[in-house]
């Protein structure tokens, strides 16, 4: 699944720059198991099953600076990120389970 989020930049605080955008979210999610931040794809195409069968998340900004927009991309398998994989998650975690459980054949490193 992927989710987008369109910005104008110009309406954020300060003079926010894409780059600025993608920095927040790697200090933000720096050591995560569960969330990758990613740099925006070169082709511009975005594999939607990608993380299909895994318990991660992966965002990514891409921003044109000349026209001050951005978009912030998430992409997820929304089966295991939904409400029944977040209770089976924190059951694990309550249990002292790893709380991840990824079939990393799935996705690359």
């Amino acid at each position: 699944m992927l989710v987008s989020v369109p910005l104008h930049l110009d309406t954020l605080h300060g003079k926010v720059t894409g780059a600025d955008l993608q920095a927040v979210l790697e200090a933000r999610y720096r050591g995560c198991d569960y969330v990758r931040v990613t740099a925006p794809q070169t082709d511009g195409k975005l594999e939607p099953e990608r993380l299909n069968e895994t318990n991660l998340l992966e965002l990514s900004v891409n921003a044109n600076e000349k026209h001050r927009q951005a978009v912030l991309v998430a992409r997820l398998d929304n089966l295991g990120k939904g409400a029944s994989g977040a209770a089976v998650q924190n059951l694990r975690l309550m249990l002292g389970l790893p709380a991840n459980v990824v079939r990393p054949e799935k996705v690359d490193a």
